[in-house]
């Protein structure tokens, strides 16, 4: 549990990539095979159910400490974090009198808290426990008993350690995570170092991607050298179909076949050897749906009929890169896309679009086009040079992102809550929001990122000096400060008391030249939705 804890710490240390593959890689090489299996149970979300709820753990927690209620309840609202706040206020114990716990033996005695009978039981099971762990261990087992173990690792960079660790091929290793394995009934050999006879069945290419295009004058070629399609706002995927079988890859390198049953019929509609590199996108009345519908899809455990016909979804096709058993990822683009054509209409599926071409002769024209994305739904134009290849990774020169600029508004901060990890003790989270007909602000949309580090420090402290009223780790501030958000896309929502939604809000600047009179207001956002 010591080497875990050591390992969370440093994981929250750092926001580089490589390096948190590299702690992770270290992890897995020197861990148990039981400690092994359960690091990646924990980081691709198989965590055990909670012990008791938050109110218990409090407490609990207050009688181990000797403290009274009130005082934990004020102290986990200064705080802002539960499992934090509990770890640091139970005592240390004089001489340690354990033996150092495993990952894998305490998470098994989370399993055996769970099947005691009476709250008593859990209870006194729970503070021994806690005093015999230290502070970073109790915080971790905290967030164990409450369910809400959170790291901010994610499964593709997991698989990127687990890649380095044991030089195995990262796709392989995805294929190996899939599905519902459980780590009570599987062990680490199994899952991960025990060949499977699909391994390389599933396997996708790697995705190629591309830069963003400021202006035409990153190209020089002329226009016509240059091939225009939509880019449109669902998951970049990789639809295989080899041997009988079916594969749906994410960008991510998440293998999601299970989770989109209307592919499952391409099978026996698209011949054994094809590779299709496209994007998932909801599809109704012959055009795509916001993101938002997409994202209720993805957030399900379990897809229900009523969810399905509500929310249907396509692969609009942008590029063939295995056809009838061969790589052709190195042929010419206009060459693939004649064969991705010809493969499309043979199989003349619902599921199953081609991504329409646009030429041109002159940027003005692209341009024209680039400007009708709203109409059509799409974030903006990919150019393409019609004789690249399919690389690897992101690029710059074969292909280009022309994407539309971002809408904004002017909105006043009303709420602020106080970040986590390397952030937490600052207000880092706001809430924001716009002038209603009544001249009444109305909350539109929560930003926490944009600002600079020290803007950071900066707001934080005007926050602490302005506080209207405290709502627990939430805090209310004077209303006069203004900042300009961005957004990719806006809908409207019933959830939401404003009435709408944004797509992707972050702050783009802080307007101290402004006054909160001069914010927008609700009807300037809802004239947006039109537009999208």
């Amino acid at each position: 549990m010591k080497a875990f804890a050591d390992l969370f710490e440093a994981l929250d240390q750092t926001n580089k990539t490589q390096e948190k593959i590299n702690l992770l890689a270290e992890y897995l090489s020197h861990a148990s095979d039981e400690d092994r299996l359960w690091i990646i149970a924990l980081f691709t979300g198989r965590k055990p159910s909670r012990i008791a709820n938050t109110t218990q753990l409090r407490n609990w927690a207050a009688r181990a400490a000797g403290l009274p209620q009130w005082l934990v309840e004020a102290t986990w609202h200064t705080v802002g974090d539960l499992g934090e706040t509990l770890a640091g206020i139970i005592p240390e114990p004089e001489v340690p009198t354990h033996q150092p716990n495993s990952l894998a033996t305490t998470i098994q005695q989370v399993f055996h808290i769970q099947s005691l009978d009476s709250e008593e039981a859990k209870e006194a099971a729970v503070i021994t426990l806690w005093k015999q762990l230290s502070k970073t261990e109790r915080f971790l087992f905290n967030k164990l008993s409450a369910g809400s173990l959170r790291i901010g690792v994610s499964q593709g960079l997991l698989i990127k350690a687990i890649s380095k660790a044991f030089q195995l091929e990262e796709n392989i290793i995805a294929h190996r995570l899939m599905g519902n394995w459980d780590p009570r009934t599987t062990t680490f050999q199994q899952l991960i170092l025990q060949p499977q006879a699909t391994d390389h069945l599933s396997k996708p290419y790697p995705f190629f991607l591309a830069y963003a295009l400021e202006d035409s004058s990153q190209i020089q070629q002329n226009p016509s050298a240059w091939l225009a399609e939509h880019k449109w706002d669902g998951i970049r995927a990789q639809l295989i179909v080899r041997n009988g079988q079916l594969y749906v890859w994410t960008r991510g390198e998440e293998l999601v076949t299970d989770r989109y049953p209307e592919f499952h019929s391409l099978v026996s509609q698209l011949p054994s050897g094809t590779v299709i590199d496209g994007e998932i996108l909801a599809w109704q009345n012959n055009k795509p749906l916001s993101f938002q519908f997409l994202q209720k899809r993805m957030g399900r455990k379990t897809l229900s009929k009523k969810l399905l016909q509500e929310i249907p979804v396509i692969l609009m096709a942008y590029d063939l890169l295995e056809h009838q058993g061969m790589d052709i990822r190195n042929e010419p683009l206009v060459k693939r896309k004649k064969l991705l054509e010809e493969l499309v209409h043979q199989c003349n599926a619902n599921t199953l679009k081609l991504s329409e071409l646009y030429f041109a002769d002159s940027w003005e024209s692209l341009l024209q086009e680039r400007q009708r994305s709203a109409e059509k739904g799409s974030e903006g134009l990919m150019l393409k040079h019609r004789d690249s290849v399919y690389g690897t990774g992101r690029r710059k020169g074969g292909w280009w992102k022309w994407k539309v600029d971002p809408f904004t508004i002017d909105a006043v901060m009303i709420y602020a809550q106080s970040g986590h990890g390397r952030r937490a003790g600052l207000y880092t989270d706001y809430t924001f929001a716009v002038w209603d007909e009544q001249r009444k602000l109305v909350p539109i949309a929560k930003a926490y990122s944009g600002l600079k580090d020290e803007e950071i420090l900066q707001l934080d402290r005007w926050i602490k000096q302005h506080t209207i009223e405290k709502f627990g780790p939430v805090r209310s501030v004077e209303a006069v400060q203004v900042f300009e958000l961005a957004f990719e896309g806006i809908q409207p929502s019933t959830r939401h008391k404003s009435g709408v939604a944004l797509r992707f809000p972050r702050i783009a600047r802080w307007r101290t030249d402004k006054k909160a009179e001069e914010a927008n207001t609700l009807a300037d956002l809802k004239t947006l939705i039109s537009i999208v």
